[in-house]
């Protein structure tokens, strides 16, 4: 017998996620919870991934990237160990039907909903990549725990869909703003790559979940990440200049990088007999790279701070460029798993440098720390998006306001190049390989659940194709209906008529209805999104379509008019959401 208490605990639970649902107040107190959350993970998978890269190459307290050299070569056998660790996760994970859900994908088609397990596997296969020394950093797995445990909270609370989306991007910037200890830049994640947008009713609960995650890893002990720059100094107008063309030249590499990325992996994912062992072959072919400069192993954090302080001469500078891009582009070609945010800031760095020393050969002085800076946030923006994030990432890392203007020149021209030029984020480029068409994390989903299937009017006048005409204006008097499905023997679709056009006089009345149907072989299928209705509508001219099914029977019409009029009430529905009026 269930215990009395037991009700009444339920009936609290269900009026307190009624009151949370109505105060802006404990939504901010809920996203200040999903922040110490995603402070916590954000320092485990740290602490994972620096433990095993520990083991892996028997460091103490410095960065892998920042070996001059791998003293002992046999500790290189690690990478293709990580990828056969790799190998065994997937033969654990091999009745799972289908790919993990990120946090974009989960904000832009999903409504904010992200399975557990699938950040959990995101975070594992993330972590064994960055700990065996591939080229990849944890970014992505520290968004992908930090939305996930937020979409878990949200999801138990049952949140509407907007709270729910704006819960999952303040739990995936605060996780980003902990690791690098800027939870301004954090928010501005959130917003520009995970929400997809700014609103006045989701700044309070992302800035405090941003900054009590920053304060949690502070407390724990993580120094945020900072770097020196000169101080006292004035940037020109050729200053600027110089800068915007650093800008489109990270927007090339940037681009490059994505393209090369995905030629490898298109290639690598037709091999037949090898597919399984992708991650060791990869692994063994990093092992020459790792070899010739350590610092294309793991995201690059060491060896970016080491190269700002030493300044290597331009062929040492252009090595490392290219043996970076080469490990980058192996390493997720070949089934390692991460992101490539902070390698694309330590290749911006590298590129700025590169044009600070080709600028002074030129006899334009340029501050190589300053080129780096700016190279950093110009080409991060080409590969992952948001120009204010790199920006306000550069001034929490820097407390350089002069250097903010330069940083935002480049990375607004590198931005619009991209926007231009390709279309896509890293993320949503690769999502957009696996057939996904979203090109920014605002929210469609609303626009796929809007399909035909649930639009679509449910009463309809059928006839079959042999029915004279005759037989037609006896059956379906003018005003009766506007249209007629036109279906065969079994039921099959065949067209669809209107009406008065069977009433025309010069018509033999003797003839088959099914010669005078329209649309014979356009049709909707019950899983068409409204994007899809209203293109076929305008393409064809129609004002009506029937519904059909794989097996050509006819489940319902689909009117133009009130196609478009449910779009424009789901239009006003999210609008509302979003400014925190519904």
């Amino acid at each position: 017998m269930r215990h009395p208490a037991i009700p009444a605990f339920l009936a609290f639970a269900v009026r307190q996620r009624l009151r949370l649902r109505e105060s802006e107040l404990a939504f901010i107190l809920l996203a200040a919870g999903a922040g110490v959350a995603a402070g916590l993970l954000t320092t485990v998978q740290q602490f994972l991934a620096h433990g095993l890269q520990r083991v892996f190459y028997g460091i103490s307290s410095e960065r892998l990237s920042a070996l001059g050299a791998i003293e002992q070569p046999w500790r290189l056998l690690a990478l293709p160990f990580g990828g056969l660790l790799l190998v065994g996760l997937a033969r654990l994970l091999r009745r799972r039907t289908r790919a993990p859900v990120d946090v974009v994908e989960a904000n832009a088609l999903h409504g904010g909903r992200i399975a557990p397990g699938d950040s959990l596997v995101i975070s594992a296969q993330t972590i064994i990549s960055n700990g065996a020394g591939a080229s990849v950093g944890l970014e992505a797995a520290y968004a992908q725990m930090g939305g996930g445990a937020a979409s878990v909270l949200g999801h138990w609370l049952k949140l509407r869909r907007n709270d729910l989306r704006t819960l999952v991007g303040a739990g995936a910037g605060a996780a980003v703003g902990a690791a690098f200890g800027a939870p301004l830049a954090g928010a501005f994640y959130a917003f520009e790559i995970v929400i997809g947008t700014y609103t006045p009713s989701a700044i309070a609960p992302v800035l405090g979940a941003c900054l009590v995650a920053a304060w949690v890893t502070g407390t724990i002990g993580d120094a945020p990440y900072l770097i020196a720059t000169t101080a006292d100094r004035v940037f020109h107008g050729a200053d600027y200049f110089a800068y915007a063309l650093l800008g489109l030249l990270c927007a090339g590499v940037g681009i490059a990088l994505m393209r090369l990325v995905t030629a490898a992996e298109m290639r690598v994912q037709g091999w037949k007999r090898l597919g399984r062992w992708r991650p060791v072959l990869g692994g063994a072919l990093l092992m020459p790279i790792a070899w010739l400069s350590p610092q294309s192993l793991s995201a690059g954090h060491g060896a970016l701070h080491l190269n700002l302080v030493l300044h290597p001469v331009l062929s040492f500078l252009l090595m490392v460029l290219l043996l970076k891009i080469a490990a980058s582009v192996i390493s997720l070609a070949f089934g390692f798993r991460g992101g490539l945010f902070f390698a694309s800031l330590f290749l911006g760095s590298l590129v700025g440098q590169i044009f600070a020393v080709l600028a002074g050969q030129a006899g334009f002085e340029v501050n190589p720390n300053d080129a780096a800076l700016v190279g950093m946030a110009a080409l991060s923006v080409a590969v992952v998006g948001g120009p204010m994030t790199l920006a306000v990432l550069m001034l929490e890392t820097t407390h350089d306001f002069a250097l903010m203007s330069v940083v935002l020149t480049a990375s607004l021209v590198s931005g619009a190049f991209t926007r231009e030029m390709f279309g896509y984020s890293f993320s949503t480029w690769r999502l957009h390989l696996r057939g996904s068409m979203i090109r920014s994390p605002r929210d469609i989903g609303w626009m796929l659940n809007l399909s035909a299937a649930r639009i679509m009017r449910r009463d309809w006048v059928s006839v079959r194709e042999d029915l004279s005409i005759g037989a037609f204006r006896t059956r379906v008097p003018l005003g009766s209906a506007s249209k007629a499905v036109v279906v065969d023997a079994e039921g099959r679709y065949r067209g669809i008529l209107a009406t008065a056009a069977a009433y025309a006089p010069e018509l033999d009345a003797d003839a088959p209805i099914g010669s005078i149907a329209a649309l014979e072989r356009d049709m909707l299928s019950p899983g068409a999104d409204i994007q899809a209705m209203l293109k076929a509508f305008d393409s064809l001219g129609a004002d009506e379509m029937a519904v059909v099914d794989a097996q050509g029977q006819v489940l319902g019409v689909v009117t133009e008019r009130h196609a478009r009029r449910r779009y424009f009430e789901e239009v006003e529905a999210s609008q509302r959401e979003l400014f925190g009026e519904s």
